[in-house]
């Protein structure tokens, strides 16, 4: 795909320069498309495996679908389908396979197949899209481009002649399929890059001589959310600020909450979260047959305040059993992704050190933390509204905390997310509980009083400031009794 992307546009952007091809070493592979376009691929996809499996000579099969829903969909309906047939169909050893799915699992699809029996590898391919107007990113079904189709055809024939059979029509395939898929520069968050480039001495972004250029809209609104951390100033210069961001190979916002931690002194805490904020949701497995089990183990690991002192929670208990293999598999906790994240924290404290912040620890001070976690991320506020509904602050947009937040029943009045996905619906993942006070703190140039209504009570910010009064009375027999009233009056600010 990456190499078909650099036969259509290298060669012009390098100034027409020859290019050499290079074929790789491929078995032949036979193509087979469908006569009329299908109304449902993954009945489709099923039928396909049992006729090929019962037609075809030797060989194993490797089915692509677009998650990891749609593959565990496919498992139930072929194991259900092949258990009927019994003893009429040879032996169809099943193996899914997806990126969440721990790697003792994924390495059973390099186990030779037994003799008589045919394995079948149900894959997935997913294409990430982002909005900038909303900051949402969503996982959108949409047909695969050429190149990814014939990068998958290629997979037949990596060790003998194959073949591919193709769950659309030929005519679909010439007249309707994109030749290359949309670069992913052109469907994602700037941030990162603008203050790179900005880093780089590089002011002239919407002018700049990209390979693959991205939307305007797009690098202006990374634009402004670097001018809202602080790391840009008004002529769009990177400040001080910016640079010690500029150091972290991490999102703005992230960066900045690591920054932020010195003011707080529990940077060795949000090292930690970031950390298990970066390997991307891929802490906790759930296995079908065993989800009460799994979804008890990771309730024992919330903690009051939301799903960052979770994920805090859950890395200081392994650092605990000395990084043990045997306790993340009977907590459901995937063992690779708690080694990568330890490498990513390792990694960012060094950084920490180059940027001269003191690791310090505050574990017991949760408001610290959820503090500097609103320094970085204040730009993805949501607030609870009247009918019980989430809206972001600034767009009022209607959102959901994910089923899986340790926040899903508590729907407290404020909070931050790290993520926006939309999958079903708009949810927020990773969600962390906040006071609508903190943001006037942290990011007082972003927010103003208005803007942090409460609106399951339509009432603003308050502050009680005490009034003392002073009356005096005249009693019957001449005497006189002061009285001093102590008063609190509420401040609308």
């Amino acid at each position: 795909m990456l190499w078909v992307h650099f036969v259509n546009c290298e060669g012009k952007f390098f100034d027409d320069a020859p290019i050499f091809r290079i074929p790789g070493r491929r078995f032949p592979v036979d193509i087979f498309y469908t006569k009329a376009p299908e109304a449902d691929y993954l009945d489709a996809a099923i039928v396909s495996v049992l006729q090929i499996h019962l037609t075809q000579p030797r060989g194993d099969i490797l089915v692509f679908l677009t998650g990891q829903e749609e593959i565990e969909t496919a498992y139930e309906m072929l194991k259900e389908r092949t258990s009927k047939l019994g003893s009429k169909i040879g032996e169809l050893i099943l193996l899914p396979i997806y990126s969440t799915l721990p790697s003792d699992m994924q390495a059973k699809i390099f186990e030779s197949t037994p003799p008589g029996a045919r394995k079948v590898n149900p894959g997935f391919c997913k294409q990430k899209s982002y909005n900038p107007r909303t900051g949402m990113e969503s996982l959108v079904v949409v047909p695969c481009s050429k190149a990814s189709s014939n990068q998958r055809a290629g997979r037949a024939g990596r060790v003998a002649a194959g073949k591919c059979f193709r769950l659309f029509t030929a005519w679909a395939f010439h007249n309707e399929m994109e030749e290359s898929t949309i670069p992913e520069i052109q469907r994602t968050n700037l941030g990162n890059v603008v203050l790179l480039l900005k880093s780089l001495g590089i002011n002239d972004l919407i002018h700049f001589d990209f390979m693959d250029p991205p939307p305007a809209e797009t690098l202006i609104l990374a634009l402004e959310q670097l001018y809202a951390l602080g790391a840009l100033n008004h002529m769009g210069e990177l400040t001080k600020l910016g640079r010690r961001m500029a150091e972290f190979p991490v999102d703005p916002m992230m960066s900045k909450m690591l920054i932020a931690s010195e003011t707080y002194s529990c940077s060795e805490e949000i090292l930690t979260i970031t950390a298990m904020l970066s390997i991307n949701n891929a802490i906790f497995y759930r296995p079908k047959d065993r989800l009460v089990f799994a979804d008890n183990a990771r309730a024992n690991f919330f903690r009051p305040g939301g799903d960052h002192l979770t994920l805090l929670n859950v890395y200081n208990e392994w650092v605990q059993t000395d990084y043990s293999t045997q306790w993340c598999f009977d907590n459901f906790i995937q063992h690779r992704s708690m080694k990568r994240a330890r490498d990513i924290r390792d990694q960012l404290e060094g950084l920490m050190e180059r940027v001269e912040i003191d690791v310090k620890s505050n574990i017991l001070d949760s408001v610290a933390i959820r503090k500097a976690v609103t320094a970085g991320y204040f730009y993805h506020t949501v607030s609870l509204s009247k009918g019980g509904v989430y809206k972001t602050v600034k767009h009022q947009q209607t959102v959901h905390i994910h089923p899986q937040s340790s926040l899903f029943q508590e729907l407290p009045k404020w909070v931050i997310y790290h993520e926006l996905v939309f999958t079903t619906k708009e949810y927020m993942r990773q969600v962390v509980e906040i006071e609508n006070q903190w943001l006037l703190e942290v990011a007082p140039h972003y927010y103003k009083a208005k803007d942090l209504v409460d609106n399951s009570s339509k009432k603003c910010l308050r502050r009680l400031e005490p009034q003392v009064k002073r009356q005096e009375y005249r009693g019957h027999d001449g005497t006189t009794v002061t009285f001093i009233v102590l008063s609190c009056i509420a401040v609308v600010f």
